[in-house]
């Protein structure tokens, strides 16, 4: 397994933690690393993402919440509604990884940590967000 896709796999964890029992994300981070970033290859890419995606968080919901049709984001799954997030953190904010690769380890996610539909959903989502709103050469 990449360094990187690793780090997303904590990075979720982490995520979906702070979902499940809010704290703060400081204390999640010790948490995850004490448990599970020591086998981790790329701890600062994890936090790199957590920290962005619980900084931008407000503007990440809000977007999602445009592109999501006949749901609300509170009906998502939470592990879907924080692959989502992930993703459209480096797609919006991580400008050094190519929005096809971000939208690829993001299918990969939901398809390991998500429902049989998960994959396809969060596709079309951010397929959707990266052709209408983000724009970046795929």
């Amino acid at each position: 397994m990449g360094k990187r896709r690793q780090s997303r796999e904590f990075a979720l964890q982490v995520l979906y933690q702070l979902e499940i029992n809010p704290q703060e994300i400081p204390k999640a981070l010790e948490h995850i690393r004490n448990h599970i970033i020591s086998a981790c290859d790329d701890p600062e890419f994890t936090k790199r993402i957590v920290m962005g995606v619980r900084e931008h968080l407000q503007e990440i919901d809000h977007l999602l919440e445009n592109y999501l049709e006949h749901w609300r984001l509170d009906r998502l799954s939470a592990v879907d509604r924080n692959i989502l997030r992930l993703a459209l953190f480096e797609l919006l904010y991580c400008e050094d990884i190519p929005p096809k690769v971000t939208i690829n380890e993001a299918i990969d996610l939901g398809k390991k940590y998500g429902t049989e539909d998960s994959g396809a959903f969060i596709n079309g989502i951010l397929d959707r967000i990266q052709n209408e709103v983000v724009k970046k050469p795929l």
